[in-house]
């Protein structure tokens, strides 16, 4: 009853970015994919920026597995280093995840992808458990940058192509990729979660 509730909401609800083939996307930048999702919010101003998050998954492993990924066909999860996703806080409470790279709807009701993608941290090695950084889209926007350095191998060859657009970077700032990575809460920008955290701040069920 609860998923058809969620599905009904999500058919309701006006996305606040492009439909998933309009987005830009380059497969393994997905924190540069979401740079474009914020700064496609803010140029249509269709909803407020400060309702929308970047978010950083990771931990101190860099070993995070996340179901329902297009890299992964199947019940079985992707372990990334690190994944980036937008969360978008609708004005009546219920939230949505943009994931360029899953298979679920886009977007996403915020539980749907809790339970689907995220499950559960108890039947996971604690080295895999889920940290989050949560960082507003303005200040994502503001003060994200990257030379890209860490797709090139040590020869300097690309490990995945580049976008064709420039690399992003601020007026003093060419790389800090690692600082949102990071999930150590004294580095960088936004705050970090756990896992129960990070699901009680955004669940439709605490709106």
């Amino acid at each position: 009853m609860e998923r058809s509730f969620l599905a009904s909401s999500a058919a309701r609800y006006q996305p606040a970015c492009p439909t998933r083939d309009a987005c830009v996307y380059n497969s393994c930048y997905c924190e540069e994919n979401i740079w474009k999702l914020c700064e496609y919010i803010k140029t249509h101003s269709q909803y407020p920026l400060e309702d929308c998050y970047a978010v950083f998954i990771s931990n101190e492993k860099k070993m995070v597995p996340i179901w329902k990924q297009q890299a992964r066909p199947g019940n079985g999860p992707v372990i990334w280093d690190y994944h980036v996703v937008l969360v978008h806080v609708s004005g009546e409470g219920q939230s949505f995840v943009y994931d360029l790279d899953t298979v679920l709807p886009f977007p996403c009701p915020f539980d749907v992808y809790i339970e689907d993608a995220l499950k559960s941290d108890d039947d996971i090695h604690p080295q895999f458990r889920r940290k989050f950084r949560v960082v507003r889209a303005d200040s994502y926007l503001k003060h994200f940058a990257s030379d890209r350095s860490h797709m090139k191998d040590s020869s300097g060859n690309w490990k995945e192509p580049p976008p064709a657009y420039p690399c992003i970077e601020t007026g003093d700032c060419k790389m800090n990729l690692n600082d949102f990575i990071s999930m150590d809460p004294e580095v960088g920008w936004g705050s970090i979660y756990t896992l129960p955290e990070f699901a009680y701040r955004f669940s439709s069920k605490n709106h």
